[in-house]
């Protein structure tokens, strides 16, 4: 039995949260490798709903040990409160089944306050931030001048780190116009919440390596999105961490060759929060009924989702970025009762048809999408659990995907419950 790693596809919210929550049933590690508090999940268990920012899935499940890898920056206090709101639906958190890597960057007061004068500054041309201060974090870690999880052990350290710290901050803040921030604050706050985060602290490294060695299955659990990758989305409306499946092994301290099969969730459809390009996108009626149908506002930030139709080229490219082996199809059922269903199969641009999008800012929102029209169904595919529940031309839509995007489908979800999944290959046997 090999591990796993879970990724988006397109620019999040493609229902990871029931795949992770699926698959880490059958794991015995989960562990998350980038981002922050600015991406959720939510989970639903026997009719309980579990909304997750920073903790893994795997969180609800009992005898799992769940991780916080390097790769995520990490807001002590917001994860402090998100086990709070766990307790209180029975789920206990403890240094028994959470890990925190020694070596995870925090994010602070200082980066929220910082992310949102950015925003505001920025006008018209603002990129659509949560204001959660995942990018400030991302940038004191490049700077080496971040506070890390095992300088919260260490008085001296944490003085010498919050030194560094403020030398650039005070700069930037007078840039922007701002009051100094209260460095006596933030270090007196640091101080108090440390005895809560370190017994959670430890070598996931290592922890993880002898994991591997024992023959337990690991899934490796991302947040976001590929088109939101620091380096191949859709720059610069992208987060400040790499989503793609390569940055399982270094947001763990795992080898590579660890990382085993990797599984991209796809929408069946397309959707994005916030500002950038998308190609696909409809602002008609359609696309009202696609959001409607589809409960399509974002866990994290309550904002509505711009959606569109499936958008083959984009899948394509981030199945390959990602390496992805199979992927998870989701929201099947939000297609339902559509007389005519499209998928881009390419882009015009400047009058050339080209099967990528262009890395060029001004490229990418002059693309223009062509479409392959199919038939759609009246019939449901909710609930459905094999592929005898599935109308015929259900089937056809899938089966169109997988030649378009090039990658086979694993697994297939009809609905938010987590038995409503037809598994065609199991990605821990693959």
């Amino acid at each position: 039995m090999g591990n796993v790693a879970v990724v988006g596809a397109q620019w999040g919210d493609e229902g990871k949260g029931k795949i992770v929550d699926w698959l880490s049933e059958r794991a015995d590690v989960i562990a998350r490798f980038q981002g922050g508090h600015n991406a959720g999940h939510t989970l639903v268990v026997d009719g309980k709903v579990y909304k997750l920012s920073l903790l893994p899935s795997g969180i609800v499940r009992p005898g799992k040990l769940s991780v916080i890898g390097n790769g995520v920056v990490l807001d002590p206090w917001a994860l402090l409160a998100e086990i709070g709101r766990l307790a209180e639906l029975g789920v206990e958190v403890t240094p028994k089944n959470l890990m925190i890597a020694e070596n995870t960057p925090l994010i602070l007061p200082l980066h929220q306050d910082l992310d949102r004068l950015r925003e505001e500054a920025a006008g018209a041309a603002k990129i659509g931030t949560t204001g959660r201060g995942i990018g400030p974090a991302y940038e004191d870690k490049v700077g080496r001048r971040t506070v890390r999880v095992a300088d919260l052990g260490d008085e001296a350290t944490l003085d010498t780190r919050l030194d560094r710290l403020f030398a650039h901050h005070d700069a930037l803040r007078r840039g922007l116009g701002a009051p100094p921030f209260d460095r006596d604050e933030l270090r007196a706050k640091l101080i108090e919440v440390a005895p809560r985060i370190l017994p959670f602290a430890g070598p996931v490294w290592r922890t993880l390596e002898t994991k591997r060695r024992q023959g337990r299955r690991i899934l490796f659990e991302g947040a976001q999105g590929a088109l939101l990758d620091i380096d191949f989305g859709t720059y610069p409306y992208v987060t400040s961490s790499n989503t793609l499946a390569g940055m399982a092994a270094a947001g763990t301290g795992m080898g590579p060759g660890a990382v085993g099969f990797v599984l991209a969730i796809v929408k069946a459809y397309t959707t994005r929060v916030g500002e950038g390009p998308f190609p696909a996108e409809l602002t008609d009626e359609i696309g009202q009924r696609l959001g409607e149908r589809g409960h399509e506002f974002g866990t994290v930030t309550g904002r509505k989702r711009r959606c569109g139709w499936f958008d083959a080229v984009l899948v394509r490219q981030t199945c390959t970025t990602s390496g992805a082996k199979g992927i998870a199809l989701t929201k099947l059922d939000v297609l339902d009762g559509f007389e005519e269903l499209r998928i881009c199969v390419a882009y015009e641009l400047d009058g050339q048809r080209i099967d990528h999008l262009p890395t060029a800012a001004a490229q990418q929102a002059r693309v223009k999408p062509v479409y392959e029209t199919m038939k759609g169904w009246s019939q449901t595919t909710a609930g459905a659990r094999s592929w005898a529940d599935l109308p015929a031309q259900a089937i056809k839509y899938v089966r169109r995907i997988e030649e378009l995007i090039g990658c086979p489908v694993a697994m297939l979800s009809t609905s938010p419950e987590r038995e409503d999944t037809i598994l065609v290959t199991d990605p821990f046997a693959a």
